[in-house]
């Protein structure tokens, strides 16, 4: 590398805007100079990656545990290493598929031979959120390697020991001009943002990400949002309600329940309330049982700690009856146990923040229309969760409901699924990613056309007009009013056709 670039790393922290684009600067003139790169290149960058996160697996799961000030290493390792790298190795297997050009064959048999080429963007710049702050940042990475970019990574403030630690390893794997990593804190977030990138690339809350998308904007720069929302669950009729409850709970406390995807509130039917609130608190003792590193994931500060502690006083003020597992409240140790809220109403400001803690509100419903209701009357949310059979309930619930995904009967299982698109909708995000849709999401597909039509289109739509174009076209449209005449004919006499 440069001696340029080189000092430009490792002084990027201090939020320079001029600093921050003559790094983007670097990346975007060795890419262009270089060309798309081959796809033993690509492979290399994601192996590289890899090696990234398996050789130094250990420190960072030690930063982490620091940063949280208690995360098992077991969820450091799932969660932070473990969980991404099939779907990178997935892409590094298949990238060279991805990446050959597509024949239209209908252009061919119209006398216009098309071929859709998989270019790459440039420079695609990835903010990465708190709660994993490693994995959310190296799997989009990865796919936009794969695509053939190069990749600037903005590490959030808040996991201040994991950001450091991962922006001195970066350099021993990858030349600046491949990728780098910034910090710092919400002054170079924004600088991060306004740069003009190629595509951007952003995880974490709807509040921050209406500013992130606000100022790519200024730059028309493509945007992908991964936020989060308040994800429903909801207990089916005739469902084991023990079991649910269990699975439902297991899934509220993951990680401190500091996950996009955990459920925030569930639906139960009326008379079956006070056994599945048994079951939850029975689960959540079981998950606050173990004392130590091996117990709950704290919240990661105390700013946190207070806002969900906060939402649940609140709650508690406005009449909402609140039912912990039994272990204490440490602002020390910044440890919520497992707690259920029920009797939530509209005015409690947990009905319509995010908790991102471990607390469940219960709602009780008599008929699947309230659930509709209720889930369609706010933004949709990153997931919904169903628990119980995949009968003409379930064919409604998701019917007359909009979210990111749907599992059922367990947590997440949309997002384990590396092959499928995972990504938000309305307030929850926009775009999508794993897989080969990370690799569409950082790449352009330029249509390239050729003519061997004996005409030429320009010289049909340029002045002088023959009395023949425009009798084709009047005839054309005719037909075609006509088709669809019989269609709709057909329809009012048979509106239910076999």
């Amino acid at each position: 590398m440069s001696r340029d670039i080189e000092h430009l790393v490792c002084t990027d922290a201090d939020g320079s805007s001029t600093a921050l684009r003559d790094l983007l600067d670097a990346q975007r003139s060795d890419f262009l100079s270089a060309g798309p790169p081959s796809s033993a290149l690509r492979r290399d960058r994601i192996d590289r990656l890899i090696l990234l996160l398996t050789e130094n697996t250990d420190e960072f799961s030690a930063a982490l545990h620091a940063d949280f000030g208690n995360r098992p290493h077991a969820v450091n390792l799932l969660s932070d290493v473990v969980g991404i790298l099939p779907d990178m190795k997935a892409t590094r297997r298949h990238l060279e598929a991805w990446m050959r050009p597509k024949r239209i064959t209908s252009g061919l048999l119209m006398g216009m031979p098309t071929v859709v080429e998989k270019k790459p963007l440039g420079v695609v710049g990835v903010i990465g959120p708190w709660n994993f702050p490693i994995s959310l940042v190296v799997q989009p990475a990865a796919s936009a390697f794969a695509a053939g970019n190069r990749v600037m990574v903005k590490f959030s403030e808040v996991t201040a020991r994991t950001a450091e630690l991962f922006a001195a390893k970066v350099p021993e794997y990858f030349d600046p001009v491949e990728m780098t990593v910034i910090t710092g804190g919400a002054d170079v977030g924004a600088a991060f943002s306004a740069l003009p990138f190629d595509h951007l690339f952003f995880t974490g809350s709807p509040g921050v990400g209406a500013k992130v998308a606000a100022a790519a904007a200024q730059n028309l720069v493509p945007v992908t949002l991964e936020l989060g929302g308040k994800n429903p669950a909801v207990i089916a009729p005739g469902a084991d309600v023990p079991a649910m409850a269990h699975r439902v709970m297991a899934a509220r406390v993951a990680n401190g329940g500091q996950i996009c995807l955990c459920p925030d509130y569930v639906f139960v039917p009326r008379a079956k309330v006070d056994s599945f609130v048994t079951a939850a608190l029975t689960r959540g003792r079981l998950a606050a049982s173990e004392d130590g590193d091996a117990g709950l994931v704290s919240i990661v500060d105390a700013k946190n700690f207070d806002r969900v502690t906060s939402l649940i006083e609140d709650a508690r003020a406005r009449g909402a009856t609140v039912r912990d597992a039994g272990t204490p409240l440490d602002r020390t140790s910044r440890r919520i146990p497992p707690t259920v809220v029920l009797g939530v109403t509209d005015e409690m400001h947990i009905s319509r923040e995010e908790v991102f803690g471990p607390v469940l509100s219960v709602l009780p419903y008599d008929h699947l229309d309230e659930v509709c209701a209720y889930v369609t009357a706010r933004p949709a949310p990153l997931a919904a969760y169903w628990y119980g059979k995949t009968d003409s309930d379930f064919e409604t619930f998701c019917a007359r409901t909009q979210s990111g995904g749907v599992a059922v009967n367990d947590f997440a299982l949309h997002c384990a699924v590396m092959e499928a698109p995972f990504g938000g909708v309305g307030r929850s995000g926009s775009g999508a990613y794993h897989g080969k849709t990370g690799f569409d999401t950082f790449t352009h597909h330029r249509t390239v056309t050729r003519s061997k039509l004996p005409v030429s289109f320009a010289e049909l739509i340029t002045p002088p007009y023959g009395p023949l174009l425009p009798r084709v076209l009047r005839a054309y449209i005719g037909w075609e009013r006509r088709t669809a005449a019989r269609r709709t004919s057909r329809r009012r006499r048979d509106p239910d056709p076999a």
